[in-house]
């Protein structure tokens, strides 16, 4: 019966467990990890697939059906506002915990021979210019989100005003942005295998003793990120009128995908339907997701804060109030300045280091915990978007979780 079925929440959550469990007991089996590797990198090739072919047909929908540029404006500043204020709040929180249980204090690490990769972030002006896209096709091909979302709004805002001659084009694109939800529901299908081939991997690989001589500091970051839902994301999803409980079912499979894959653009297909079935309108998702996904970073501001505090103690350099203020300055616009480049973690951490005078070296030290990290700290991204697409939504009086019932039950 189909009331019978196990919801795919549940099914992914019992992949985890069992790769969890799976990989903790492969090194005493003599097992090789490697064979678990293709399971889950087949689940990410899926997912990165049907990325931007649904974020292009529903952004240039969603841009020809709105036809309005001023409230675009307003979406994009309200959006923009709000990843900015959480951002900034992110980092304070990270700092002030990291204060308070101080995770490098009385920790002996060496740091002899250890060598950090100098990352040197883009200039603002070329980021800018970069947001352009030469060629459409190769945007698309790359998977540049930030020259999609621009070709895409400025071809839905053309579209919009082409009139009947547009009609079928506008058709079109509607009918394939349905066409890829249906795709996408196809390969959540695989994703507890995918997610039970992850799990088995990392842990296998990374083996559960890397955590003990780091153990304080992987606990700060999982509190903050707790500290972020419960006193940011939770409240904003109370003002739209979801529960706690609706929203974080609801945005249950993204989490599951961003905390076993660590990549926010994995879960970005499922993050764009999800906040839609909860009721955020389709042209405020359609922007908010994909441009959330390349510049709002709360989950690595929070790291930022915390390994800023964990460095400058295991070295013993002083980190004063001025100096924790640069932290929070820098990631505020790191956070903007370090978009749709790879590795952005590393390159705002690395502009925070160099900043603030702690070495780049420094960033060895986490090296061995930074998988575990950065699963929180892509699961508190993620989450990150999905709660400023239904509080802008809202904002704009478009939320309708009526309308995002009638979408759950057409799938």
């Amino acid at each position: 019966m189909k009331g019978a079925r196990m919801s795919l929440p549940t099914q992914m959550a019992i992949g985890m467990v069992l790769g969890i469990i799976v990989g903790a007991a492969t090194p005493m089996i003599g097992f090789n990890p490697s064979y678990y590797q293709p399971i889950g990198q087949l689940f990410i090739n899926l997912v990165r697939m049907v990325v931007v072919p649904l974020v292009l047909t529903t952004l240039v929908a969603g841009a020809a059906s709105v036809g309005d540029v001023s409230r675009l404006g307003r979406v994009a500043g309200k959006t923009l506002t709000y990843y900015l204020a959480t951002t900034a709040i992110a980092v304070v929180i990270g700092l002030i915990l990291a204060n308070i249980v101080q995770p490098g204090s009385g920790l002996s690490i060496s740091t002899e021979g250890l060598k950090a990769k100098d990352v040197t972030p883009p200039s603002l002006v070329s980021v800018l210019l970069n947001i352009v896209p030469i060629n459409p096709m190769d945007a698309l091909s790359k998977g540049n989100m930030l020259q999609i979302i621009f070709f895409a709004l400025l071809f839905g805002f053309g579209l919009s005003t082409v009139g009947e001659k547009g009609k079928p084009v506008l058709n079109f694109f509607d009918g394939a942005a349905d066409v890829m939800i249906k795709v996408t529901g196809f390969v959540m299908l695989y994703a507890p295998i995918g997610v039970f081939g992850l799990m088995a991997y990392t842990v296998a690989m990374h083996g559960l003793s890397v955590l003990l001589p780091l153990i304080k500091l992987v606990g700060v970051m999982y509190v903050a990120c707790l500290l972020q839902i419960l006193i940011v994301y939770l409240p904003c999803v109370k003002f739209t009128g979801l529960s706690a409980s609706q929203f974080l079912k609801g945005l249950s499979p993204s989490m599951m995908i961003a905390f076993t894959t660590c990549s926010s653009a994995a879960a970005l297909s499922t993050t764009l339907l999800g906040v839609q079935r909860l009721g955020a309108s389709r042209p405020v998702a359609s922007f908010s997701i994909p441009l959330g996904n390349t510049i709002n970073m709360d989950g690595a501001a929070i790291y930022m804060g915390i390994a800023a505090i964990f460095a400058a103690e295991v070295y013993g350099i002083p980190m004063p109030l001025d100096r924790q203020l640069t932290v929070i300055l820098l990631a505020v616009l790191a956070s903007i300045g370090s978009m749709g480049v790879p590795g952005a973690a590393l390159i705002m951490i690395t502009m925070v280091f160099t900043q603030v005078g702690i070495p780049l070296e420094a960033i060895a030290l986490v090296a061995g915990v930074d998988r575990i990290m950065d699963m929180a700290r892509t699961t508190i991204n993620v989450l990150g978007d999905a709660t400023g697409a239904v509080f802008v939504s809202k904002l704009e009086n478009d939320f309708d979780p009526a309308r995002g019932a009638r979408m759950a039950e057409a799938e």
